[in-house]
């Protein structure tokens, strides 16, 4: 098939890539790069099957494809907020105009919505049928609702105009290729414990995540393309940790000499977050396969590789640094 997937040059949407061309599909990348990186996809421009075009969805486009994965949008709280009005024309403009395109080329369609349609819930864990506590007017309302009109968009496409398609709820996903500088707590805490810095935890670290490892998603994301159900559906492991406990598994593991920090929990950031995934059991036959100390492992070697070749120092080079000043003092 000829496969549209804009935010292409991203965390998921390149890993997506990777699956769909080693697939044998022709597949074309749309991103503008403002959180995508042209190293997430370097190793398909040589290849015929792979199209990259540079290109910000709030404009419209014409393509002739046979599916569109619609992952374009800045996913942390540090980058959709830096720019919120731009998010929320990516969210609203740039999902009407992918959509535009779907009903004109008959293309399936499959919007990455997210767990943040949910808010700070009152109801746990979320099912899909859960309508959410979001705050309309808070700082992260940019990226909550404007995820909440694009999935309404995306049903009113359907039922209006019999375009067909597929809504995933993905919730916290890690994992290589993640952006150092994200602000989302295993970038965080990684980056933190590689650099030998004390691990920041907002609030008393009670508060709670599910972590779904890239490649799982990729899989839930294929399938729900190529299944035969709409959606929503919620994309994430259902294994519950608290944010302490995550920084204590990433201390012990990377560096247990780091210390812990706690600071002020930002505004309307959720207490609790886990999928309910029965539906995506029960429809897609899919579930998360990838332990959290096993997808962190290869999350680990990842980022210490990118922070090794920025000339960010490592424990080890820390270590040695201050054995050389040891000998010289």
């Amino acid at each position: 098939m000829r496969i549209l997937v804009t935010g292409g040059a991203g965390f998921i949407g390149s890993h997506l890539i990777d699956r769909l061309m080693e697939a044998g599909h022709e597949v074309i990348c749309l991103d503008n790069f403002y959180t995508g990186h042209k190293r997430n996809i370097n190793q398909w421009f040589d290849n015929p099957y792979f199209e990259f075009i540079r290109h910000d969805i709030t404009k419209p486009i014409l393509l002739e494809v046979d599916r569109i994965y619609h992952l374009a949008c800045p996913a942390s709280p540090v980058h959709y907020q830096f720019n919120p009005i731009k998010t929320v024309k990516t969210n609203v403009v740039g999902t009407l105009n992918m959509l535009g395109l779907a009903k004109r080329v008959k293309a399936r369609f499959l919007l990455a919505s997210t767990s943040e349609v949910y808010g700070d819930p009152e109801v746990h864990p979320q099912s899909e049928e859960y309508r959410g506590n979001v705050n309309c007017i808070g700082i992260r309302s940019c990226y909550d609702e404007g995820k909440r009109i694009a999935e309404t968009l995306t049903f009113d496409y359907h039922r209006e105009n019999n375009v067909d398609i597929r809504v995933a709820r993905i919730f916290n996903t890690y994992g290589p290729r993640m952006q150092e500088n994200d602000g989302r707590v295993v970038s965080n805490f990684l980056c933190q414990a590689l650099r030998g810095n004390p691990l920041t935890v907002y609030g008393d670290g009670s508060q709670t995540r599910s972590f779904c490892y890239v490649s799982d998603l990729v899989d839930g994301l294929i399938k729900l393309m190529n299944g035969d159900r709409i959606g929503p559906v919620n994309l994430g492991n259902p294994d519950e940790y608290t944010i302490l406990e995550l920084a204590k598994t990433i201390q012990n593991t990377v560096n247990p000499d780091a210390d812990l920090v706690f600071k002020d929990l930002p505004e309307d950031d959720p207490k609790k977050r886990q999928p309910d995934i029965t539906r995506a059991r029960t429809w897609l036959g899919w579930e998360p396969k990838i332990s959290l100390q096993e997808g962190l492992q290869l999350t680990i070697e990842d980022f210490r590789n990118r922070l090794e070749e920025s000339g960010s120092l490592n424990i080890e080079d820390r270590k040695s640094e201050s054995q050389k000043k040891i000998k010289t003092s």
